[in-house]
Parts: structure tokens; C-alpha cells; sequence
């Protein structure tokens, strides 16, 4: 390995380990407020779990497609170093 290439290799190692911390703390702020209000939602009017736990659900995908883009843009970050080359 080249000797100039090592800040560009740790940098991008950093890099990626910071955008997988934070693709992964929104959605996991974000499922716990969802769960939380679902589940009060529910104690509140448990006719409507029907309403209620497809759509949770459904947005549980839509946050976790964030983190899975953040560690797709962190394996190319380590993997396939754009800057490397």
C-alpha cells in the first residue's frame, strides 16, 4: 500500500463508521416514538388495531430502508473507495 493512501483509507473508515451511527440513530428514534404512539393509540381505542398496526408497520420498512442506505454507502466507503484509486 501506498504511503498516501493511508489518510484517504482512514478517513474513509471514519467516514464510514459515522454514516452508519447516523443513519442508525434517526430510525431508531423514530420507531421508538412511532411504537410508543401506536401502543397509546391502542390503549386508548382497541377496536382500531386493525387501522393501526398495518400501517406501523409499514413505516417501520420506510425507516429501516434508511439505515440499510447507510450502511450501503459505508460498505462502498470501506469496500469500493471511490478515492483510492
Amino acid at each position: 500500500m501506498d504511503a498516501s493512501l493511508a489518510p484517504v483509507l482512514a478517513n474513509s473508515v471514519l467516514g464510514a463508521g459515522i454514516a452508519i451511527g447516523l443513519a442508525a440513530i434517526g430510525p431508531g428514534l423514530g420507531m421508538g416514538m412511532a411504537s410508543s404512539k401506536a401502543l397509546e393509540s391502542l390503549a386508548r381505542q382497541p377496536e382500531a388495531e386493525d387501522k393501526i398496526r398495518p400501517n406501523m408497520f409499514i413505516g417501520f420498512a420506510f425507516m429501516e430502508t434508511i439505515t440499510i442506505y447507510g450502511l450501503v454507502v459505508a460498505l462502498i466507503l470501506i469496500f469500493a473507495n471511490p478515492f483510492a484509486h
